[in-house]
């Protein structure tokens, strides 16, 4: 008797958990090379990962897929999820490419097309992208793959503007969703991708993807090393959630206070800050006040909000 409760338990927390997830964008860089260990998935740990989606129901679906949903604010299926991939490794052609085919996972490229255009000898060639697009489909992920944050207006567009010319050229495409490269953005880089007709854009911050997720900063996870993908997959996107300070990046590199407000019936949430991890704070009123002495490194901040299950993070960028 008691196996039968203990096994009904199960369903139920199981069945709850899948309730309250929401649909999930993973993103890949390098397959089966251990050179590059902190962009890598050894074919393993990819094998691994899709035996785990199709043993526990989830659905692999298409970017665009998503992005309809997305923009007509449908709801968004909780067993969905979506493979993208950053850079066009040549790995990904060689190594990565017929795992994708065994189990028959659409996918989505992105592509840094200085790399191809210039064949830096780690990165796919023209030919070999053609070849790819009869499984997957290609958008766009910059020119010269630069620290975008750093350039003017007038760099910007030429990086655009050559990129989206060898992109028509070459693979007879006009991309419809951007990735920022390495994540960073400002309010000049989100207009100007606007102004160039994107349908959707994408970060590389940990979260998740609902009705209601704002189309032109789409969270994605990256799979890289060997992540806690059930950690991932109960990852649900914190709506309602206002982080009020910081408002920009510390110009003394030294973050002292995070303040955010987020649902009234919470008591306890986490805090991240990248470079020093979570840190559990209370909750008073709906305020998260927590403050610190946190010296900040390198160039980009990220302050992650976390209540339960659900997840917000914000990227603020120094120069």
């Amino acid at each position: 008797m008691l196996k039968y409760i203990l096994l009904l338990l199960y369903l139920l927390t199981t069945s709850i958990s899948l309730l309250q997830s929401d649909a999930h964008i993973f993103v890949y860089h390098r397959f089966g090379d251990s050179r590059h260990p902190s962009t890598n998935t050894s074919l393993s740990e990819l094998r691994k990962e899709f035996n785990y989606f199709k043993k526990h129901g989830y659905e692999v679906v298409k970017l665009e897929t998503l992005v309809e949903a997305l923009r007509d604010e449908r709801e968004i299926p909780d067993n969905w999820i979506v493979l993208t991939i950053d850079d066009n490794f040549k790995s990904f052609y060689t190594k990565g490419l017929p795992i994708f085919k065994e189990f028959g996972y659409p996918f989505t490229i992105f592509l840094y097309l200085k790399a191809t255009e210039e064949r830096y000898r780690d990165y796919t060639t023209f030919e070999q992208l053609r070849k790819i697009a009869k499984y997957g489909t290609f958008e766009y992920h910059s020119y010269s793959h630069a620290h975008m944050t750093n350039m003017s207006e007038e760099q910007i567009r030429a990086d655009f503007d050559k990129g989206l010319a060898i992109f028509k050229k070459e693979l007879g495409i006009k991309p419809k969703y951007f990735v920022y490269p390495y994540g960073e953005y400002n309010p000049l880089l989100e207009r100007i991708t606007k102004e160039y007709g994107f349908e959707a854009v994408f970060n590389q911050n940990m979260g998740a993807v609902s009705k209601g997720t704002d189309i032109y900063d789409i969270d994605r996870c990256a799979l890289v090393g060997k992540p806690k993908l059930k950690t991932y997959l109960n990852f649900d996107e914190l709506h309602n959630v206002e982080i009020l300070e910081p408002t920009g990046y510390p110009k003394d590199g030294i973050l002292r206070r995070v303040r955010a407000k987020v649902d009234k019936k919470a008591k306890k949430a986490y805090v991240y800050i990248r470079g020093h991890g979570w840190r559990s704070v209370k909750v008073k009123d709906g305020i998260i006040d927590y403050k610190t002495y946190k010296k900040i490194r390198g160039k980009r901040m990220k302050i992650g909000i976390q209540v339960g299950t659900k997840l917000k993070v914000k990227v603020f960028m120094g120069r």
